[in-house]
């Protein structure tokens, strides 16, 4: 499972430390900017959608104050959804793979109140306490809707072999550019003969 993508990300996480952020702008903020340009807000109610328009923000989950609400993750393989893991989960809820399939992760989750920027979902997977792989998934930047976003990610094949089944415990974040992180979790994912 490992390969060169650990360097790759370690040297990103490097290059990000010299990145200078600027300030946060609200939505209100970014609507109300520029308004004697009108191409520009043509782009802006494109690009923000709902959120451009309504004076109010999209508030699906009032009691949840976090911009970005994770609902599940599937895995999917050959076109069909194998299980659905609901979000947030308990630590011991596993996700079983067959050895040797190609299969996707697929990630729902609601985006309110604020455009977040640089959304992506990480995660570490160690075996027996030992560290095997780090994998990053960039999903981008999204404005708040309405209807749920999805992220599928590309395929990874399951090792296959007496020596690559069983359990793997992932750790899986789901942070923006600003390293806010809106949820955590730890799982179980089982490498087995069949489903």
């Amino acid at each position: 499972m490992a390969d060169d993508r650990d360097s790759i990300s370690e040297e990103f996480d490097k290059l990000d430390t010299n990145f200078v952020r600027p300030p946060e702008k609200s939505i209100k903020d970014i609507v109300n900017a520029d308004t004697e340009d009108a191409s520009l807000q043509k782009y802006k109610k494109e690009l923000l959608g709902l959120a451009a328009t309504s004076e109010d923000q999209v508030i699906l989950f009032p009691e949840n104050p976090e911009h970005v609400i994770v609902k599940n993750i599937s895995l999917i393989s050959e076109g069909a959804v194998k299980c659905t893991m609901d979000l947030p989960a308990p630590n011991d809820f596993t996700l079983t793979v067959k050895e040797g399939c190609n299969y996707n992760i697929r990630i729902t989750y609601f985006v309110q109140r604020e455009i977040v920027s640089g959304l992506r979902y990480t995660h570490r997977i160690k075996r027996l306490g030992v560290p095997l792989d780090r994998e990053v998934y960039m999903f981008g930047s999204f404005a708040p809707r309405k209807e749920a976003y999805e992220y599928t990610s590309p395929a990874e094949e399951a090792p296959t072999g007496m020596l690559h089944r069983g359990k793997y415990n992932i750790t899986s974040s789901i942070v923006d550019d600003d390293k806010h992180t809106y949820l955590k979790w730890h799982w179980v994912l089982e490498i087995a003969k069949d489903w």
